[in-house]
């Protein structure tokens, strides 16, 4: 699925699981979501569904066998690190029936970048599930891993960033989405069912409203999302024709 040519008149999906007991701790933050939503964004790709599971074999092996055959692509980050409880490859491995195997690219990616302190723990980085091939890591060089449509991500921010600019324009995808915001100091009850009424006479545009209070007054930011430039300019026409309609001055851009 994941090297055919890409079909730009239907819409491709991607879905990611967060893998870590301390996300679900609140000890540690998820900062690869929005990322990566944005990120397959401009590859033609919608992020559709977000889960959050444990450190667990079965946890992580249910929802990946639920994901990876709901969406075109699914994403994982966290649990292919060093240390024991970093069960993500075997979990995966397991649920794909697949044997965990040391990638010999991977082995010689570490002790190229290790030397002699290449330990049995910085080894188990370059575990993968039989058949898969690997995703270059800039930054700290133990790789991603790939196999099937599931793309096996590290946790870290930083890293998870440098994986996926290494996958730029490799996915299948439908056209780019793309976003224009229209802005009101308003309170977004009172532009309700403007924004209702032109999404549904629009067809293939999306209007969030996204309220922020700021200099002592309330305001929204209504943004608009399409693959159209040509669409999204003329419902942002449309909505700020509605908002001034009802006394709502419009602004064209963000607040």
């Amino acid at each position: 699925m994941t090297d055919a040519a890409p079909d730009q008149s239907r819409i491709y999906t991607a879905a990611l699981v967060i893998i870590g007991d301390e996300i679900l701790s609140g000890r540690t933050q998820d900062a690869n979501t929005a990322y990566l939503a944005k990120w397959l964004g401009v590859q033609g790709i919608r992020l559709k569904e977000v889960r959050v599971v444990a450190d667990e074999m079965d946890a992580i092996g249910d929802a990946v066998n639920a994901l990876r055959v709901k969406h075109d692509y699914l994403f994982t980050t966290g649990g292919i690190g060093p240390t024991h409880d970093d069960i993500t490859v075997d979990a995966i491995a397991a649920a794909l029936g697949r044997p965990v195997i040391v990638h010999p690219d991977a082995r010689a990616i570490l002790e190229g970048h290790y030397g002699d302190q290449l330990t049995e723990a910085r080894l188990r980085m370059a575990r993968t599930p039989e058949g898969a091939r690997l995703i270059e890591n800039p930054r700290t060089k133990a790789p991603g891993i790939r196999v099937e449509n599931i793309f096996i991500m590290a946790g870290v921010p930083m890293i998870t960033q440098g994986m996926l600019a290494a996958l730029d324009g490799q996915l299948p995808g439908g056209l780019p989405v793309l976003s224009r915001t229209v802005a009101a100091w308003t309170q977004e009850s009172k532009a309700a069912e403007v924004l209702r009424r032109v999404e549904r006479a629009n067809p293939g545009v999306q209007i969030g409203s996204y309220p922020f209070w700021r200099e002592g007054k309330t305001g929204a930011n209504f943004v608009m999302r399409s693959t159209s430039t040509a669409q999204l300019a003329e419902v942002a026409q449309m909505l700020m024709a509605a908002l001034a309609e009802i006394d709502i001055t419009p602004i064209d851009g963000e607040l």
